[in-house]
Order: C-alpha cells, then sequence, then structure tokens
C-alpha cells in the first residue's frame, strides 16, 4: 500500500513539474503514473550499476557526478514511455533534481501523516 501511495504522490510530481518547466511535457495522468513507476524500477536497477562503473568519477566530483546519473536515468524513461518528453540533457537535469525536491518533501508529509 506503501509503494502504491509513493507511486501516486511521484506521479503527481511528473505532472505538476510537467506545468511548471517548458521543456518537460506529459500527455495524461496515465503517462505520469508509468514515468513515476518506470524511474522507480530504473532507480532501483540501472542507478546503481551506473554508480558502480563511475565511482571513480563520482569521487573526483565530490558526488555531482550523480546528477548527471540522475538526468540519464530521466531520458531513459523518456525513451521508453511514450507520453513523456524532456528536450535534452539540461531539462532533464532539471528536472531530476525539482523531482527529487518535491518527492522528499511529499513523502515527509506522508510520513508525519502516519506519526
Amino acid at each position: 500500500m506503501k509503494f502504491l501511495i509513493k507511486m501516486i504522490l511521484s506521479a503527481i510530481a511528473v505532472l505538476v513539474l510537467a506545468e511548471i518547466l517548458p521543456g518537460v511535457k506529459v500527455d495524461s495522468y496515465v503517462s505520469a503514473l508509468i514515468v513515476a513507476v518506470l524511474l522507480a524500477v530504473l532507480n532501483a536497477v540501472l542507478k546503481p550499476i551506473l554508480v558502480i562503473l563511475t565511482l571513480p568519477v563520482t569521487i573526483v566530483t565530490l558526488g555531482l557526478f550523480l546528477l548527471v546519473i540522475n538526468a540519464a536515468i530521466i531520458l531513459v524513461a523518456d525513451h521508453f514511455v511514450s507520453g513523456f518528453g524532456v528536450n535534452g540533457w539540461l531539462w532533464a537535469l532539471i528536472f531530476s533534481v525539482l523531482l527529487s525536491i518535491f518527492q522528499s518533501i511529499l513523502y515527509s508529509i506522508l510520513k508525519k501523516d502516519k506519526s
């Protein structure tokens, strides 16, 4: 149940960011939900592999290269979901940073409600 609520909150965050950012588009609520689920899967499967492969670069850049990995994951999701579009690396980077911030806020609200 908690996973489903997190996916719905992530889909809401994707929709809000698509309205705010001109370089990001989402066609429907279903597309936003698919993007949220796909990002969760990619972050669970692909991101640890990329982090291990790029560990030296990540250490040299003091972790800032993780932003590039997040943007790459957003672009992979863009490739697989037809109703979701991101116009380039810069918009993917901005989208990933803002999505992380929105998800942190929404998840903290979710934790406060359970208390």
